[in-house]
Order: C-alpha cells, then structure tokens, then sequence
C-alpha cells in the first residue's frame, strides 16, 4: 500500500524526493495508528475524527502550526488517493479545517549584499577551484532566479554557457531562463578550475572529493559570509532567488514573464512578490521620510 503510494507521488505525481518522503512519512503514521488489515476501502471511509486524533498525536509530539497544517494536506491527499484505488473517486472527503498559519513574507538582498555575498563565500572557501565553485552557484541563484536544488543538479552537458539555459525544476517543469554575462563568466571559470573530470552525463557541480555537492555545504558556507556582512539570519541561499525576483518586479517586469522565470506552476505563487515589493518600498519609506 505504501509502495504504491509512494510510486504514485514520484512518477504519477512527479513531487520532490523531500515531498515524497514527508508524504510517505505521514501516511505509514497514519497505518501505524490504525487497527491491522486495512484496505483501500477501509481508508476510503474514514472520517473527520480519525484525521483529528492523528493531528492531535502529532500535536503532542510538539509539531507546530505550519508542520500540522502540511501533515493535514498529505492526510486529506493520501486519503483521497484511497478513494480513488477504491474505486469511490466520488466519495466526500473528510471536511476538517487546518490551523491557520500565517505566511511571512520572503526577505531580499540588495543588490549589493547579494554580490558581496558570493565574493565573501568565494574568499573563504579553502581552495581556488572550491571558491570559484561557490561564486558560480550563488551567481546562478541570484543572476537566473535558480532554485539552489536546480543549480546543483545541472549536467555538465550544459557547457559552455550560451545566453539562455533549460532547467527543469519542480514536477520536471522545463524553463528557459537567460544567463547574464557575469553568470556565464563565473560557470566558466569554475569549470577550468575543478580539478575533476566533467563528464557531460555527470553533474556539473562537485563536491570536494569529487561527489555530488551538497546543498549544505552551500548554506553553511553562507551563513559564515552573512555573519562576516552583519546580514541577518534571512540572507540565505534561497533568499538570492527572491531577491532575483524582487529586483525583476521592481524594475518593471511583468508577473507573468516572473512567472515563467521561476518556474511556478500558477501565477498565485509569483503574486506574492508584489507584496515584496511594496514591503521594501514601505521599508524605504519609514527609513527616509521624516514624519515615519
């Protein structure tokens, strides 16, 4: 049943390997705590209740808001896919509201902080290839909008650079996004300098023995340069694509040119830049207006 599930999410689905693992996770909870022998029929009728003590179990485990309220949508997804192997695709699902959870907004980088950002990790890294390793993923971030998972599992076979590059991101959603200059220079650079073997079918990043490279290399080397800039806590890797965004929007472009830059599915997903936006503007606002 789980196997099942879990083929479903990964090639039905095509969800992220961690969206698929938290799936997963949630729903051999839920067998966990129900008698033996269940079927897909059995789960097909369960109702509001037993979502309620399952939620209430990992309440007690001490998960908070935002953990509870995705532990209810992969409930809800799980059980509907039930339904569905039951053959009752038309059967109501259990109605239980989730906590509500309030979204924070994205925190961008100027400019500047974004720049001196990827000069610091690249000063600090322990070897000149590691540095120009490091320069080119933070550049890639913040000059093309790339999630740093997309980054990372970019092919050698994308060298040289051109001016545009196919990325495939969430749900194996394909894009085209453009490579400015500085970004094509940087990938270069560190593609002269790896002391490894860039086969065309192996990736294009690697890590200091020659593997796959870690995101957590790249947040750790991160979170050294933030502290070394006096930047705050939300200047992280993932906070180079906002800023990618951000910085688009402010200078004139369109949501849904954004939209196709980033890679997201619906247009509600970009429309949260806005908000961005006029929070930095607010931001500028209360810093120079004298009556603030």
């Amino acid at each position: 049943m789980l196997r099942i599930w879990h083929d479903h999410l990964s090639h039905a689905r095509r969800r992220s390997p961690h969206t698929v693992r938290a799936y997963h996770a949630t729903a051999a909870r839920l067998l966990d705590a129900l008698p033996e022998g269940q079927t897909w029929s059995s789960l097909a009728r369960l109702e509001a209740p037993a979502l309620r003590a399952q939620l209430a179990a990992r309440r007690g485990e001490g998960i908070g808001n935002v953990s509870a309220a995705r532990e209810l949508s992969a409930l809800k997804a799980f059980l509907a896919f039930a339904r569905v192997q039951a053959g009752e695709p038309e059967a109501r699902a259990p109605r239980m509201r989730g906590p509500r959870v309030k979204k924070g907004l994205p925190r961008p980088v100027t400019p500047d902080d974004a720049v001196n950002l990827a000069a610091t990790v690249s000063e600090d890294a322990a070897e000149e290839w590691i540095a120009a390793r490091d320069r080119a993923v933070l550049l890639l971030l913040y000059g093309a909008g790339l999630r740093i998972a997309e980054a990372l599992s970019l092919p050698a076979s994308v060298l040289p650079l051109g001016e545009t590059l196919l990325v495939k991101g969430k749900g194996r959603r394909e894009r085209i996004v453009p490579i400015l200059p500085i970004v094509r220079d940087a990938v270069a650079d560190y593609a002269v300098k790896v002391p490894y073997l860039l086969a065309k079918d192996e990736l294009l990043f690697r890590g200091a023995k020659g593997g796959p490279l870690a995101q957590a290399m790249i947040q750790r080397a991160v979170a050294r340069a933030r502290v070394a800039l006096g930047l705050p806590p939300t200047a992280t890797p993932h906070a180079l694509r906002h800023s990618f965004a951000t910085h688009l929007l402010g200078a004139g472009a369109d949501l849904r040119s954004l939209q196709e830059l980033l890679g997201h599915a619906s247009l509600s997903s970009t429309q949260i830049y806005t908000k961005v936006d006029a929070a930095t503007l607010l931001d500028v606002y209360r810093s120079a207006h004298p009556r603030a």
